[in-house]
C-alpha cells in the first residue's frame, strides 16, 4: 500500500442519519476532506467525504453511500487511507509515517539494530518502535535529529544515535 497513506479512522456513528464521527491523522485535520476519494485499506470501498462540524475528539462528517446510522456502526474501526498524490509534497526532513515503518535501523558504526515497526505520537512528538535482533520486546526512540540524524528512504534505512542504555 505505499500508494496511498492512512490519513483517518472512523470512530463510529455520529447521530442517527448516517453521520460518522472521524479522526483526522492529518497536520491540517480538516484537510483530510481535501483528500477524498478516502479508502479502506484493503481498497475495496471509496467514500467522498464532507465534513459537517467539529465534534469532541475529531469531526463529524458524512460519506457517500452511507446513509443510516447502521452503516456507519458497521464502519467504526475503518482506517481511511488517501492516494499519495493527493497528498501535499513535504520538506526534505519530514516524513509520512508510513514511509518510516519497515526501514531497517542501523547504528552509525553500520550494525543492524533493528527494523521500525510502527511510529506513535502522543502529542510530544513521534516515537519509532524498533524490533530486532537480541530484542526482547520492542524499543521505542524518540524520532528527532539528535536521535535519527539520517534517514535515507532510497536505501530502505535510517541512521538512529539511541541514548546509551536504550538497546542492550
Amino acid at each position: 500500500m505505499t500508494d496511498r497513506v492512512c490519513v483517518g479512522a472512523i470512530s463510529g456513528a455520529f447521530g442517527v442519519r448516517g453521520e460518522v464521527r472521524l479522526k483526522s491523522f492529518c497536520a491540517d485535520p480538516e484537510a483530510i476532506a481535501d483528500y477524498a476519494p478516502l479508502y479502506t485499506e484493503d481498497g475495496s470501498r471509496s467514500f467522498e467525504l464532507q465534513i459537517t462540524r467539529a465534534v469532541k475528539e475529531g469531526f463529524a462528517a458524512r460519506m457517500s453511500g452511507i446513509d443510516s446510522k447502521e452503516e456507519a456502526d458497521a464502519l467504526k474501526g475503518v482506517r481511511l487511507y488517501a492516494d499519495r498524490d493527493r497528498l501535499p509534497s513535504l520538506p526534505d526532513d519530514e516524513f509520512y509515517h508510513a514511509d518510516l515503518i519497515g526501514l531497517t535501523v542501523v547504528d552509525p558504526g553500520g550494525k543492524v539494530l533493528g527494523t521500525v515497526r510502527a511510529v506513535h505520537d502522543h502529542g510530544a512528538g513521534d516515537l519509532l518502535e524498533i524490533h530486532g535482533p537480541g530484542l526482547t520486546s520492542t524499543v521505542l526512540l524518540p524520532f528527532t535529529d539528535a536521535c535519527v540524524p539520517t534517514v535515507d528512504l532510497a536505501a530502505g534505512r535510517l541512521i538512529a544515535d539511541p541514548p546509551e542504555g536504550v538497546f542492550p
